[in-house]
């Protein structure tokens, strides 16, 4: 490590930047962390209204999701080396601008194979701002000084996937579809101004690394022969494809089987969001008695319990207060699970931080993309896909973290430092 590293985690662990300055970074990096759920999820109430647009079929139009969740997949991939060659502002300025031209684009595709290329660009350039995000934390922070700024973010950023769908709808009332993309290129022209104003390049020359091909393939094999890297990354993958199961399976089974209307609904979802913003602050002030990594084993543990309480509900043909309960618990947990996995994942990576924000960005977007199909399997008169899909996954995630990762001064080598 070097010296001016490890001044900077000195200074880290002490809490700094100060308060003006982690405030100016919270609201950055969660806008930035924020692309991808408001991306996938504000226009997903529009797709009917799309397919009716643009002459296109219902499965032709789920191609721009799919070219949605690829971009975002290569685009992090990309994005992450170059951070770590090029600094954090540079490839972060270039993937915003690349995300405005996609939503203008969006916004005014007169057909839906325009449409598709357009969400392509689109998720392109918002790659580069979640993978960046989570680097710039770990070039600020180390230790549990990390783990509490990644507990912040939920402020931001927890609320993201569970209130898109739901505003999306809303934008509907006043607008079309394009109007949607019209509201993400004002979003991303916003955060293109204020990084580019007020966001300080936060990785320094000399712990910079090239960005040639060689190297950068041995980064990420590395990462990938890493168990603890990968227990980690997975861990938080398989809670995601948790929480997309809830996302894309709730509104069917909460209103179509248990027949709330949409107002209860939508109370139903921010509450749950709610939980997460809780959880991830409660997260934040027990970080500095337990250790990231018991945090983390607890909140798989309430997550997997509470998952298996879903499916008991469904299958035992409980209340809906008795689905309510174990669901409200799942979504909770990820305000547990993400901050801790985060920063266990990344702590040893100090020198490819881009790099391995990377990976941990693509395994959970795509084992979270899993999660999707599986829902529908069973048709939309019947919610036991979705408390199947999440007890799995929230177990899966749990015997991720405890086979894979070793605890300190287990001796498991690193391959990464």
């Amino acid at each position: 490590m070097t010296t001016a590293e490890t001044a900077r985690s000195t200074r880290a662990e002490r809490g700094t930047p100060k308060r003006e300055g982690t405030l100016r970074f919270l609201l950055i990096l969660g806008g930035l962390s924020a692309f991808g759920p408001l991306s996938i999820d504000m226009y997903l109430p529009a797709l009917p209204r799309l397919a009716t647009d643009l002459g296109a079929s219902a499965s032709t139009v789920q191609l721009t999701l799919t070219a949605f969740i690829v971009g975002l997949a290569v685009g992090q991939v990309v994005a992450g080396p170059l951070s770590d060659a090029y600094g954090r502002r540079v490839p972060l300025l270039i993937g915003l601008g690349l995300y405005v031209v996609g939503s203008v684009a969006a916004a005014v595709s007169p057909d839906i194979t325009l449409l598709i290329i357009a969400r392509a660009v689109q998720a392109m350039g918002a790659a580069a701002g979640l993978v960046i995000s989570r680097a710039t934390v770990r070039d600020l922070f180390s230790g549990k000084a990390m783990t509490r700024f990644f507990s912040l973010l939920m402020l931001v950023n927890g609320l993201a996937p569970i209130i898109a769908p739901v505003l999306g709808g809303q934008l509907l009332n006043f607008t079309t579809w394009r109007g949607v993309f019209v509201v993400l290129t004002a979003f991303g022209l916003l955060l293109l101004v204020v990084v580019a104003i007020a966001m300080p390049e936060p990785l320094a020359v000399a712990n910079r690394t090239p960005a040639r091909l060689g190297p950068v393939l041995r980064t990420y094999a590395g990462l990938l022969a890493d168990r603890s890297f990968l227990g980690y990354a997975l861990a938080a993958g398989l809670m995601f494809a948790a929480l997309f199961a809830y996302i894309s399976g709730s509104s069917f089974a909460l209103q179509g089987v248990y027949g709330l209307s949409p107002q209860q609904f939508s109370l139903a979802f921010g509450l749950n969001g709610v939980g997460i913003v809780l959880a991830g602050q409660l997260n934040g002030r027990l970080v500095g008695r337990f250790s990231e990594r018991t945090l983390l084993a607890a909140g798989l543990t309430v997550a997997a319990a509470g998952g298996i309480g879903v499916l008991l509900a469904v299958t035992l043909g409980l209340s809906l207060v008795g689905l309510l309960v174990p669901l409200l618990v799942v979504v909770s947990s990820i305000g547990l699970v993400m901050p801790n996995a985060s920063s266990l994942a990344l702590s040893e990576q100090a020198r490819s931080a881009g790099s391995a924000s990377a990976l941990l960005g693509v395994l959970q977007f795509v084992v979270g993309g899993v999660a999707t199909p599986l829902v529908g399997l069973g048709g939309p008169g019947t919610a036991l896909p979705m408390a199947v899909t999440m007890a799995g996954f929230g177990v899966l995630a749990l015997l991720a973290f405890l086979t894979l990762t070793r605890p300190a001064g287990a001796g498991l080598p690193k391959t990464l430092k």
